[in-house]
């Protein structure tokens, strides 16, 4: 190959790799604590590293199964609140230790099922990666148990990775 080809193609080469690696700048990461989420955060960490992105980090009480629930008080909200700072702590203190810009947010919005509250707190930070775990459940176990990331799948105008969790 002439070295003038082989200089354009490692030009090519440099500004494709430019403009993909730069392809996220947002990345909302909704997290609960799980094993599953823990292994979305992972994920979207090494993205943001790669990508110089920053990430969000978000914490989305589901007050709709609270309000369901014989039990429901403001003690239970106030606890899910605690648990929801406590997993946001946790999750910033990985985004730190990989050197990556993040923030926190805790979403507590009545009446609105987990998905439509990702897909609005994407939208209100205008993120452009939505990274979650989902448990790869079928069958009549997602009919059952529904799937909020297929909620947000369905729903957000932005890229979903969905990363699955352990089983």
């Amino acid at each position: 190959m002439r070295p003038e080809v082989y200089a354009r193609m490692l030009l090519a080469s440099q500004h494709l790799l430019e403009t993909t690696m730069s392809l996220f700048k947002k990345i909302l990461v909704p997290i609960d604590g799980s094993n599953t989420s823990n292994k979305a955060l992972d994920y979207a960490l090494k993205l943001a590293q790669a990508d110089q992105a920053e990430v969000r980090l978000i914490y989305c009480i589901d007050e709709l199964s609270l309000l369901s629930s014989h039990e429901y008080s403001g003690e239970m909200v106030q606890l899910a609140r605690e648990n929801g700072h406590t997993i946001l702590q946790g999750g910033m203190a990985l985004a730190n230790a990989a050197k990556v810009k993040a923030d926190t947010r805790l979403i507590d919005r009545i009446g609105q099922r987990l998905g439509e509250s990702v897909v609005d707190a994407a939208g209100d930070w205008g993120a452009d990666l939505i990274v979650l775990g989902t448990h790869g459940r079928r069958g009549i176990g997602r009919v059952l148990l529904g799937s909020g990331a297929e909620q947000v799948m369905r729903m957000s105008p932005v890229p979903v990775l969905m990363v699955r969790g352990f089983d």
